[in-house]
């Protein structure tokens, strides 16, 4: 590895760490959001109405302005200011913000109209159902959102490009903030309808608290579609298998949530929280990561400069699985102790705290596949490759509906809650999918430095078997202590077991991290 490379992996490894500072903060702010709304409503009817059409307004935003958008703008964006071609930079961007207000628009305005048979047909709820009109109401008060959220996503991508990190790292917090409001100051007056508020709210932060970062880049905006802008017509051409793709795992999810509607009360409740706390794990380690290595990717490709590639997409790799391994083992170890501090009160009882766990420690062990594929799909947009993801993605995908179904009727035939081979399948399909994307890319990039790989992930391994045992050890001998206290100390303990492990066994990436902490304590 080439001293060029060694500096780009470090700052890839600073602007990661922002990241994942931010995202922790949001995702504190989501646990504190789950944890009021749990409170509030438990795994009720309601919630799971809420839940329901929270989907439609986020399916919508992910399907135009989501994962779509941001893998074929971000690598063309960039591309052009490696390239010192800002004046077309700035007229995609200007581009791409007008046709996604006016194509999210039309969309909600169309999903709100036709919100009976959207909520009939995706949920499988009759009119006679209980929650069929709630639904449908929450549903439209929730789809303002989503031209907010669209061109906040885009804001993202634009300050990404120009290596700012923190300020859209915080969005989500921002997003949480509005919720939080929703639940303690809206919901006792207006019920689960201050919860959607709330979601309105949020995005109006979400998107505010962007505006003045932008400013700062001193951008020029173009009242254009770019329909003629050969760069605007490449973005399209790169969304077109992203669409797809993303459409396809939507599907999954409304597969899911219709599976799960038809098992006991709080199944889709307990999948939600179940997959948001695996989510939020996976943020804070993957996502982190691959936010800031992406506007790396797009230049390094963009330059052609395929070793630097190479490199710092092991780097990226062996830091992932560092991470993810033991925040996986650990939730699935101590899922049932977090669930009762942090949710069991207020309608959320001991029945809800199993079902919840049930769903994460399934989940849970979704983790590491989670977080490699998150890194790889960025490497594949990087490239201008959207259709390969997608390929792959959609066959596994097709494979996640089949073994939620299988899984789901094996769970129940044995006498365990079904909702858990929902959450099985989704992990065992996402596993998949990221050894098959490896084997693409490795054959692409003529081999992704394994070794390099290997010697991180074999010391990860060990650590990780010691956290476990001294896991394990704590649940037995602490087993009749508060949890106050059973909970927090299990979470120290095996942090810092697996960090003492990797330590002693010379990791370098924990040893570069700790000698960057001592050199800013010491400024």
């Amino acid at each position: 590895m080439t001293e060029t490379n060694t500096n780009v992996n470090r700052q890839i490894a600073r602007a990661a760490g922002t990241v994942m500072f931010a995202i922790l903060l949001g995702q504190i702010a989501g646990l504190v959001r789950g944890i009021i709304v749990a409170s509030t409503f438990g795994t009720s009817l309601e919630l799971d109405a809420f839940s329901a059409a929270n989907r439609v307004s986020e399916t919508l935003f992910l399907l135009v302005a989501g994962g779509a958008l941001g893998s074929a703008f971000i690598p063309t964006f960039t591309g052009l200011l490696a390239k010192k071609e800002n004046d077309s930079a700035w007229k995609l961007a200007s581009a791409i913000a007008n046709a996604v207000t006016l194509t999210l628009s039309l969309l909600g305005l169309l999903v709100a109209l036709f919100a009976p048979q959207v909520v009939h047909y995706a949920f499988g709820l009759s009119k006679d159902s209980q929650i069929f009109a709630l639904t449908i109401s929450l549903m439209r008060i929730q789809l303002i959102s989503v031209v907010m959220f669209g061109l906040g996503g885009l804001i993202i991508g634009i300050l990404n490009a120009h290596q700012v990190f923190l300020i859209p790292a915080l969005t989500p917090a921002m997003y949480q903030f509005g919720i939080i409001f929703g639940a303690l100051v809206l919901s006792p007056r207006m019920g689960i309808y201050g919860l959607a508020w709330g979601v309105v709210i949020g995005a109006g932060l979400y998107l505010l608290v962007l505006i003045p970062s932008l400013i700062k880049q001193k951008g020029s905006y173009t009242p254009t579609l770019g329909l003629d802008n050969p760069h605007t017509k490449q973005v399209i051409l790169l969304m077109g298998p992203r669409l797809l793709g993303v459409a396809v795992v939507q599907l999954n999810f409304w597969v899911n949530i219709r599976l799960a509607t038809q098992m006991p009360e709080g199944s889709v409740s307990g999948l939600t929280i179940g997959f948001s706390l695996m989510l939020m794990a996976q943020a804070i380690i993957a996502q982190s990561v691959a936010i800031a290595v992406m506007p790396t990717f797009s230049a390094q490709h963009a330059l052609g400069q395929t070793d630097e590639m190479r490199s710092s997409l092991a780097a990226s790799l062996r830091g992932v699985i560092l991470l993810a391994l033991p925040a996986s083992i650990g939730l699935m170890l101590l899922r049932e102790p977090l669930i009762t501090l942090l949710y069991q009160r207020g309608q959320f009882d001991a029945l809800d705290t199993q079902i919840v766990s049930w769903a994460l420690l399934w989940y849970a062990a979704g983790i590491v596949g989670h977080s490699i594929m998150e890194i790889l799909t960025r490497a594949f947009y990087a490239q201008h490759d959207t259709k390969t993801p997608v390929i792959i993605g959609t066959i596994a995908m097709g494979l996640n509906v089949v073994f939620s179904i299988m899984f789901s009727k094996l769970f129940a035939s044995i006498g365990w809650m079904p909702h858990g081979g929902l959450a099985l399948a989704n992990s065992f399909a996402t596993a998949l999918e990221a050894t098959v994307l490896f084997i693409v890319m490795r054959k692409r990039l003529n081999g992704i430095d394994g070794n390099h790989i290997l010697r991180g992930t074999i010391p990860s391994i060990v650590a990780a078997m010691a956290m476990s045992l001294c896991i394990f050890g704590w649940l037995y001998l602490g087993k009749n202590t508060s949890l106050w206290i059973l909970a927090p100390l299990g979470v120290i303990i095996g942090g810092s077991v697996y960090f003492a492990a990797l330590w002693l066994l010379r990791v370098p990436e924990l040893q570069y991290m700790v000698s960057g902490v001592l050199r800013r304590l010491k400024r």
